[in-house]
């Protein structure tokens, strides 16, 4: 019986890990969750394509390559507005700098 009952819950264990995983898989382009009633959220939305940094017309780059911006702050901040193309354009400097040889 012990047996039956460990073999139960391991199928619901797994069952419960792959609905979880299709809903993490689901996710559109931009997660938005609120932390508190102060307009303070969490969000998690593509980073900018490096090309299009510096321009007028930022485009984010694929949900496929997994680089993604995990943001906490303003809920109405925008994924391709002036301070994330600054954000990622310091980043993308501080990157280069340590990419040095000795």
């Amino acid at each position: 019986m012990k047996i039956a009952t460990s073999f139960l819950a391991a199928m619901l264990f797994t069952a419960a890990l792959g609905t979880s995983n299709n809903a993490i898989a689901a996710n559109e382009d931009t997660e938005k969750v609120p932390l508190s009633t102060d307009n303070y959220c969490h969000e998690k939305f593509p980073a900018i394509r490096g090309s299009t940094l510096g321009t007028d017309d930022p485009t984010l780059k694929d949900t496929d390559t997994g680089d993604v911006i995990d943001f906490y702050g303003p809920c109405n901040e925008s994924p391709t507005g002036k301070d994330q193309q600054w954000e990622q354009q310091l980043e993308q400097q501080h990157r280069y700098q340590s990419d040095y040889e000795d």
